[in-house]
């Protein structure tokens, strides 16, 4: 894995979103909602976005006359999260290294 900073997943409703879905295999969609406290309509914007590079993938079947969504993290996601978290882990080291003993209070 390359580290690489991404835009598109920096964002941070993005980027809470994306950390999340990583640590679960399917998420369904209330869930992910209320997680994030986020409204039906911006959750729906941001999934929709990451699924147009192929970040997620999104699944919609029906319990019952009800509707179901369920997201998941694509391989491709999951790369590129990994990537954007490992360009912000060299990012912070390379400022925990720029600052001196006795700069530090």
């Amino acid at each position: 894995m390359t580290p690489r900073f991404d835009e598109l997943i920096h964002a941070p409703t993005r980027l809470s979103l994306v950390s999340l879905l990583a640590a679960t295999d399917w998420a369904d969609f209330r869930f992910l909602r209320d997680s994030l406290g986020m409204s039906d309509s911006a959750l729906s914007k941001q999934l929709t976005t990451l699924e147009e590079v192929g970040y997620v993938e999104i699944r919609k079947s029906f319990i019952g006359k009800r509707p179901r969504t369920s997201v998941k993290l694509s391989p491709e996601g999951h790369e590129a999260f990994a990537g954007h978290v490992a360009a912000l882990q060299e990012i912070v080291a390379r400022a925990g290294l720029a600052v001196l003993p006795d700069q530090v209070h």
